[in-house]
């Protein structure tokens, strides 16, 4: 049985001293784009971009006027599932930060004072759940929520993440499954993140990945949703890089960075092949909830290094922009 933990909570964000460039975009057509990255109306190939993952402190940034300013309070209210992993966190730190009323489904829902700190219960509401369990997922949960963000999932080969029946068959499908059923019609919104090679899980080298289910159970989450009416945008990630990798407290998480991986590509059709900084992700997610041309839409997500003319050419864009 689902139960909603209520507390009332209040700290102030820190602020980083560190000075950071401004977002350097690539000159890219028909490229829509905010905070610092963008989808392509295109469905066809794909875009890519520079990102400086640093960009919630950015001070040069289009960005910096929504991170350190107090926005207005959103008619938006997002329920986060799988807020206590490493793209949920940062998903959840985000909305904060963009002062989105956001409502967590968790397993432990005492790691969400540890998380994202104490916060006023009309900023953050955390409801005790499992997807795994559909009595759990009671349709109070649901009221009143306009968008979900779900970035559950489980390692692709066993592990101690497996302990508790944890596996990809129970978490990536049968949650994602009971999770979509139990979802009210009149939502804006799903966004599911899933993963890049789910359509190609029977070949090299994706049936590696996919040993023991992981690839062909996220693809039967995507497509159950799909089928399910619902409005919805899929986010498939290459393998996912950069922190968190373990618990932090909401100043740490803001203050996350992808090292050089600063270049973001996007693509349809299941082609790209690599890896993504959790942070891209994350933002991903949370751009989809407002742009109307992804909803329907699958993309696959990777995030590289910029290097040579590539950077130099990303420096000059940001000097014009």
């Amino acid at each position: 049985m689902a139960t909603k933990l209520s507390s009332t909570f209040g700290f102030p964000l820190e602020k980083s001293s560190k000075p950071f460039q401004r977002i350097s975009v690539l000159a890219l057509p028909r490229l829509i784009h905010c905070h610092g990255f963008g989808f392509s109306k295109k469905n066809s190939g794909f875009r890519g971009l520079s990102l400086n993952a640093e960009v919630i402190q950015s001070t040069n940034s289009e960005t910096t006027h929504h991170s350190q300013t107090t926005l207005p309070s959103s008619s938006k209210l997002v329920l986060v599932v799988g807020a206590s992993g490493g793209v949920g966190q940062l998903v959840v730190a985000y909305l904060l930060k963009r002062n989105i009323k956001s409502r967590l489904l968790l397993r432990d829902p005492e790691k969400a004072t540890s998380l994202f700190g104490n916060q006023d219960e009309d900023k953050l509401q955390v409801f005790n759940g499992d997807t795994r369990n559909p009595a759990d997922l009671d349709p109070s949960i649901f009221e009143g929520v306009t968008h979900v963000i779900c970035c559950t999932g489980t390692t692709a080969f066993p592990s101690k993440r497996w302990d508790g029946d944890n596996s990809p068959e129970r978490v990536d499908w049968e949650g994602v499954r009971n999770l979509v059923s139990a979802l009210p019609s009149s939502l804006k919104r799903v966004i599911l993140v899933s993963s890049v090679g789910v359509t190609k899980f029977n070949e090299l080298p994706w049936s590696i990945m996919n040993l023991f289910g992981v690839l062909k159970y996220k693809k039967k989450g995507e497509d159950f949703l799909r089928d399910s009416g619902l409005p919805f945008t899929i986010i498939r990630a290459g393998r996912l890089t950069d922190g968190p990798y373990t618990s932090y407290d909401l100043n740490t998480l803001l203050k996350a960075t992808a090292g050089q991986r600063r270049a973001v590509l996007i693509g349809q059709g299941d082609k790209l092949v690599g890896e993504v900084s959790r942070l891209v992700v994350a933002e991903a997610c949370i751009q989809a909830l407002d742009i109307e041309f992804t909803e329907g839409k699958i993309y696959e997500i990777n995030s590289v290094e910029v290097r040579g003319r590539s950077r130099n050419r990303s420096r000059k864009v940001a000097r014009a922009i």
